[in-house]
């Protein structure tokens, strides 16, 4: 029964990371960024909705984004734990998974901070956009993004240093490598992979 949440800036690595994660914790790595472009791609209301957010390098408002949230930690795959990448990025949507998680008689037990320098996290981005022809994903966009991490997501990391749940961790190097760190702080709380 693992509950995490993995925050860091656009680039940092979280996307890989979780789904690294959640293979070595047996929990669904549950990311709003795949979620929503899921709906881009099919042409759902709200993917059209979250598109025109998204290409602006903005956040999807909170009660689409709550909502979509809720729906998906009912799904009976994150009954035993999951692990939330991209969400909550406001301190509405920390009371919002507050009050979610308090109904269902959980907490969150430990929040993974990715740190990442800016102009690497930009590199980053620069190449995946060419790789994946992101339109999400050109170097203002991206900035702006890091503005918007900046004012309204970094706060967030001090709501949850407060609880004593963050465990801040270097995004930088190899995949394996920060994989390994991020194990590693989890099992000194107590926090492990399942055994087979």
């Amino acid at each position: 029964m693992t509950r995490l949440l993995l925050i860091g800036p656009p680039g940092a690595g979280k996307g890989t990371q979780a789904l690294r994660l959640s293979e070595r914790l047996g929990v669904p790595a549950i990311s709003t960024g795949d979620i929503f472009r899921e709906n881009v791609n099919s042409g759902t209301e709200l993917g059209v909705l979250a598109k025109s957010f998204m290409d602006r390098g903005e956040y999807v408002p909170d009660e689409v984004t709550n909502d979509l949230v809720r729906d998906r930690l009912a799904a009976a795959d994150a009954g035993t734990g999951f692990l939330l990448d991209g969400y909550p990025r406001t301190t509405e949507q920390v009371r919002t998974l507050d009050r979610f998680l308090e109904r269902q008689g959980h907490a969150l037990d430990a929040v993974v901070q990715l740190t990442a320098d800016q102009d690497e996290t930009v590199s980053r981005l620069l190449k995946r956009a060419r790789d994946q022809g992101r339109s999400d994903d050109t170097e203002d966009v991206i900035r702006h993004r890091l503005e918007v991490y900046a004012a309204q997501t970094a706060p967030l990391i001090d709501v949850y240093a407060a609880r004593g749940l963050v465990i801040s961790i270097d995004g930088l190097g190899s995949m394996d490598d920060v994989t390994e760190r991020i194990v590693g702080a989890l099992a000194e709380r107590g926090i492990s992979q399942p055994v087979a």
